[in-house]
């Protein structure tokens, strides 16, 4: 079991640092259920469409993107003992880049327009830089190195050559340059941000929340040894084979990262299984539906391979994954720091005395979760068979996103106006 008092809570950087980033995040899976609704089938005719590609960078760049910016400057100081440098600054900044430049390339994808494509590259490629830049310093300073700081270091690689291999495809867009084939660095961009960036920045987080959130068990320390290594060579060899060769076993490396992930996603749910408190819990149910995704990856890439129909499978299957896990998080994440927070501010300034601290159980809960979790349930189901023949199941999965995305910035910002309410509660009762 992971020991709070192992962690550098003193060097947490302020809630409004993380808070901003999961606030935002929830508009964009917005985005996503609107688009979905106002384009039905259209959104997922094929990998090449321009509603298509304004989706899938709504979930990934708008959502993902927002929640594991905020994650990561909220758990590096943490974790590794190492404060972010400008923390405040930089976060604020660096939202605002992203953020933007979302709405740019969403506008630029739907509307064809070169001048907001030229935007968002330039929006994006500050943010990225930004974020790049602090959050490696951070790493670089860190006095020991951990399974998820190591597992943080190249899911950071990850975003940068995510970000490099975007930039030049959208600078392609804007204005035709080059000989290389667009699909094979569109395929390189999705591996390294759904394998690297995505994928093991999960796998670190898991070692740490898992265990102490869920009560479980520790991952084995072997599995925490080695995975984010062996996940980013793998990565890293099947790059140059698949862009310059192209054949049969260029595939290789991939399928053993497929393995690797199936290997992370049983031993999860096996740890998952001998948990000590076996009451429920609803994030647990985020995380399982997300392992269980997981475990459908592999088998889902051989699919759309056979089937021309479900070339969007796989990306379905992994995206369901990645949102499933990191709603669960938040759910976690949220309640933790509030509370955290709110118990050192009471300490501060009264010396541990005056108002109660809620529990975290108390910042977010109720029959919202459980609703919210069925509509993103619903949402991915619908999402499946529309991208596996009943295209008009496009419609139904953006009416549930959308009301899930409404209902989670709901939750979050419950649990964010308690915290705000006790704090306040606790500076009227300094003495006079």
């Amino acid at each position: 079991m992971l020991n709070r008092a192992a962690l550098s809570l003193e060097q947490a950087p302020p809630i409004s640092v993380p808070l901003r980033f999961f606030l935002t995040a929830p508009l964009f899976l917005l985005g996503a259920g609107l688009l979905l609704l106002a384009y039905g089938p259209e959104a997922l005719a094929s990998r090449w469409s321009p509603v298509t590609l304004a989706l899938t960078h709504l979930l990934t760049l708008g959502f993902l993107g927002m929640i594991m910016w905020g994650a990561m400057m909220q758990m590096l100081p943490v974790l590794a003992g190492s404060p972010v440098p400008a923390v405040l600054g930089a976060s604020g900044v660096s939202h605002l880049l992203l953020g933007g430049g979302v709405v740019a390339l969403v506008v630029g994808f739907l509307l064809g327009s070169p001048l907001a494509l030229s935007l968002a590259l330039g929006a994006l490629a500050a943010g990225v830089g930004l974020f790049f830049l602090v959050v490696a310093l951070a790493l670089w300073r860190a006095p020991a190195a951990n399974a998820t700081i190591t597992a943080m270091r190249y899911a950071l690689l990850g975003l940068l050559l995510t970000a490099l291999l975007g930039g030049l495809l959208l600078g392609r867009l804007i204005h035709p340059f080059g000989a290389l084939d667009s699909l094979r660095l569109t395929n390189l961009h999705l591996a390294w941000g759904l394998l690297v960036w995505v994928g093991i920045l999960v796998l670190g987080v898991a070692y740490q929340v898992v265990p102490m959130f869920q009560l479980t068990p520790e991952y084995p320390p072997w599995m925490k040894r080695l995975l984010s290594h062996l996940l980013f060579i793998l990565v890293l060899l099947w790059s140059p084979l698949y862009l310059f060769g192209g054949n049969r076993l260029a595939a290789l490396p991939i399928v053993l990262a497929g393995l690797v992930y199936t290997l992370f996603a049983l031993t999860t749910l096996r740890l998952q299984g001998r948990r000590k408190r076996r009451l429920p819990d609803i994030t647990l149910d985020f995380w399982r539906l997300g392992m269980g995704l997981l475990l459908l990856a592999l088998p889902a890439w051989g699919l759309g391979l056979l089937y021309e129909g479900w070339l969007l499978l796989p990306g379905v299957v992994v995206l369901g994954f990645a949102l499933s896990v990191v709603n669960g998080m938040l759910y976690k994440i949220v309640p933790f720091l509030s509370w955290f927070h709110l118990q050192h501010r009471k300490l501060s300034l009264l010396g541990g005395g005056g108002p109660r601290v809620p529990n975290m159980k108390d910042f977010i809960g109720g029959w919202t979760l459980d609703w919210q979790f069925y509509l993103h349930l619903a949402a991915l189901a619908m999402l499946l068979l529309a991208v596996t023949g009943w295209r008009d199941g496009a419609y139904p999965a953006g009416f549930f996103l959308s009301l899930s995305a409404l209902m989670l910035w709901y939750n979050l910002f419950k649990a964010v106006r308690r915290f705000y309410q006790v704090r306040s509660e606790l500076e009227q009762a300094i003495p006079g």
